[in-house]
């Protein structure tokens, strides 16, 4: 095909995100009336075309293709009500034209980005007429700073503040469409030529890629012409760095170099987007800084009144002040409108731009403080939308399954980039009629936990605040795209999330190592409702419990099967087979107890959990575990002088707080561990393990602390150092009101006023007494 035969094909360069570009765009369509409408996009997501353009669905939007294969990677288009193609596509489909995508297919973008980090959503490389992104803060001196870059150059010759500020005034302002469209090309013409060839030498791989996108979207455009349409009623949309490039079409894409380019498996699928992510805050390179107020502008331009949008912006910055709890009159935002308009006159533009506005909201409604409406100028600069796509839209199923269940469990309010609270009754709610509503809320629980599981970030479990509530749930719930690229990405391990968390959970399983893994899996289980996981995990747990002596983690896996067992009923799971498992474990515990008592203080600190869960466990569940067994166990460790005295202590109290020894034995015990002559990390460290529970128990025992007045007190001076850092690290832990009490039974046995005692004994230490206290970290305490 000779070039005179293409020579009338109509390229309209755009920005991406730019409402007067949309605006254009719409009346350069309308005027030409073209037959077909081709658009940079994934040259194989033409199908979506009609799925973008739905009446349900709502932009901001993006095509996301990824890998079929492990590790998964993404790239995405995304497009806001606002986008130029989107509005070609739109007008598309209500005149009757054809439209495509005619970049780069995804498949093909994602082998050339093989390079670029993995497992992280790429956007094709967009260049626009934009400045490079600069980090702040740099070197002052001259010879530091980084050569002035054209688009910086362009905007202080201009005398604006910045590209965008200088891009808005002479562009988006722009309201003759001939002059626009001319302006575009010609600009994209000079800019091409004057960044082309450094580009080339400092960027070979990015403008080889270009070249190729630019040689295939060639080839598109001949294909279109070819199929009949006629190059005067074809009309192509495109960045307007390609403008220039595409209105030569000499040079396009053959055969075999297509067949050349890298092509690995992908899918599609389509996404809601937020403007958070479409705004250069976020890192997209393509992005603009105030998505919601080019909304607002797009708004304005499409109802014919563009000239309100400094009186839309104004009032809507002052009606979120206003609700922040600070007045602001109508006076102040007419005089903000007049002084934002002032100073575009300042700038010989026709209009406010973004930064005249900002100013103007700073100075009148701010009162000049920027803090004032700082708030309110991100709400209405970003905005906190999120698109959304109709009912049936081409997804993937676990897309598909996500949404259904949102919508079943009525949750869809949730998908919104403002975070909520939810608080979960997992009881049945006997209000209602139906079954599925009488358990909404654990229903909920059970989507929330598996997507937990998958890694889908949704859904985030914090703390109830409710002490032993095992029915209360707290989630804090927050969509953004990440969410449904994590979803996209679980398509891999099952069309459903059930199916795939399943999945998910088998894996972690058949790689589980350890009995406290296996016991938190079999929660897990229990949380996702996944009965043959519960018990294939149960079987993975005892396997593993067989020949393992560690009261640490036996202790540990039985606490979670005690709380699984708890709040059975609750998650209507049937928890029977794993009572005989507990019963195991629990007795395991017990019964290597002892030997692993003898370890050094550090161990000794987990040991303390570990008893702390037997012992909770063997009053929780009576006629499951071996409570004979447990406290005869406690009492042989608590009489023995080879094991770790804090754990032997630990012993005593728990055996004293059960009513297990009498009140003689252990005031023998306490007067065998205090005796005069007792080293001091025994005699210390035992106090330390005895003081851990039942405090008021031990305030209420005169006789214990006279005689550890009369222990501390037959100490030389070494031992005594050595015997504070017990001591200090008991009583850290005791409340004030605890600390007063000890100290006014001191002041008894001192024979002092016990007001004046507890004064002093609690009073803030004197600086030489800190420095004293300082110094002993600089004493050999040899293993402690």
């Amino acid at each position: 095909m000779s070039r005179a035969a293409v020579a009338g094909v109509h390229v309209f360069g755009v920005r991406h995100l730019s409402p007067g570009g949309a605006s254009h765009v719409l009346d350069y369509l309308n005027e030409l009336q073209p037959t077909a409408v081709l658009i940079e996009g994934p040259g194989d997501a033409s199908a979506e075309i009609r799925h973008l353009t739905h009446a349900q669905t709502k932009p901001p939007i993006a095509i996301l293709a990824f890998t079929e294969e492990v590790p998964v990677r993404t790239v995405l288009w995304p497009f806001a009500v606002y986008s130029p193609e989107y509005q070609g596509m739109k007008w598309a489909q209500a005149n009757g034209a054809e439209a495509e995508f005619i970049d780069l297919p995804s498949s093909v973008t994602l082998g050339l980005q093989e390079g670029l980090r993995k497992g992280v959503p790429q956007h094709p490389q967009r260049p626009e007429l934009k400045p490079a992104a600069h980090e702040e803060g740099e070197p002052a001196e001259d010879e530091l700073r980084e050569p002035e870059s054209v688009y910086s150059r362009i905007a202080r010759l201009a005398g604006e503040h910045d590209y965008d500020m200088y891009w808005e005034r002479n562009y988006e302002h722009n309201m003759s469409s001939g002059a626009y469209r001319a302006a575009i090309l010609a600009f994209s013409a000079e800019m091409r030529g004057l960044s082309e060839s450094a580009e080339r030498a400092e960027q070979p791989r990015e403008y080889a890629y270009n070249a190729l996108r630019e040689s295939y979207m060639r080839r598109r455009i001949l294909q279109k012409i070819s199929e009949g349409h006629r190059p005067e009623k074809i009309v192509v949309i495109c960045g307007a760095y390609h403008a220039a490039a595409l209105t030569d079409l000499s040079d396009a894409m053959s055969d075999e170099e297509l067949a050349a380019l890298p092509s690995p498996a992908t899918k599609l699928t389509l996404m809601p987007y937020s403007y958070y992510k479409l705004s250069s805050m976020s890192g997209y390179g393509a992005g603009n800084a105030a998505p919601h107020y080019f909304q607002l502008m797009w708004e304005l331009m499409a109802s014919g009144r563009p000239e309100e949008l400094p009186h839309r912006y104004l009032s809507s910055v002052a009606r979120l002040v206003r609700r922040s709890g600070t007045h602001r009159s109508t006076a102040e935002v007419i005089e903000a409108v007049r002084l934002a308009e002032s100073l575009a006159a300042l700038h010989g533009g026709s209009a406010p731009v973004l930064r005249d506005l900002r100013d103007a909201a700073q100075t009148l409604l701010g009162h000049g403080d920027l803090a004032a409406v700082a708030d309110a100028l991100a709400r209405v600069d970003v905005g906190t939308s999120i698109g959304s796509l109709a009912d049936g839209v081409s997804q993937t199923p676990i897309q598909d399954d996500l949404n259904r269940l949102l919508k079943r469990y009525k949750l869809e309010k949730y998908k919104s980039t403002v975070a909520a609270d939810l608080a979960l009754d997992l009881r049945e709610n006997r209000r209602v009629s139906s079954e599925e509503a009488a358990y909404l809320d654990l229903h909920r629980s059970v989507l929330f936990h598996r997507l937990e599981l998958l890694g889908i970030h949704f859904a985030r479990n914090v703390p109830t605040g409710q002490t032993g509530a095992t029915w209360a749930e707290h989630w804090v719930l927050q969509w953004a795209p990440e969410v449904e690229i994590e979803v996209v990405e679980s398509t891999l391990l099952g069309e459903t999330i059930e199916v795939a968390a399943a999945y998910v959970l088998r894996e972690k399983l058949r790689e589980c190592r350890s009995i406290s893994e296996a016991s938190a899996l079999i929660v897990t289980a229990c949380e996702c409702a996944m009965t043959s996981q519960m018990e294939e995990s149960s079987r993975v747990l005892q396997s593993l419990a067989v020949d393992s002596r560690e009261v640490v983690s036996i202790a540990a896996a039985a606490r979670e099967l005690s709380k699984i067992i708890g709040y059975g009923d609750i998650r209507k799971v049937d928890t029977a087979p794993f009572v005989p498992l507990l019963e195991e474990l629990f007795r395991r515990g017990c019964l290597f107890l002892l030997d692993a008592s003898g370890c050094n203080d550090e161990a000794a600190s987990l040991m303390i959990t570990a008893m702390n869960d037997l012992n909770l466990i063997s009053q929780e569940h009576d006629e499951i575990a071996d409570t004979a067994l447990w406290l005869q166990e406690l009492l042989q460790l608590a009489q023995r002088d080879d094991r770790n005295p804090r754990l032997s202590g630990f012993a005593c109290a728990i055996l004293m707080e059960r009513a297990a020894i009498s009140a003689a034995e252990v005031a023998a015990e306490v007067s065998r561990r205090l005796s005069p002559g007792i080293p001091a990390d025994l005699g210390a460290g035992w106090f330390e393990g005895l003081s851990m529970r039942n405090r008021y128990g031990l305030l209420s025992r005169m006789s214990l602390w006279e005689q550890l007045n009369d222990y501390i007190n037959a100490l030389e001076d070494e031992e005594f150092k050595r015997a504070l850092v017990f001591l200090r690290r008991a009583f850290s832990t005791f409340s004030p009101r605890e600390k007063t009490m000890i100290s006014e039974l001191l002041g008894e046995l001192w024979g002092v006023n016990s007001e004046q005692a507890a004064e002093i004994l609690t009073g803030e230490l004197k600086e030489e007494e800190a420095k004293m206290l300082d110094d002993l970290n600089d004493f050999d305490f040899d293993d402690l």
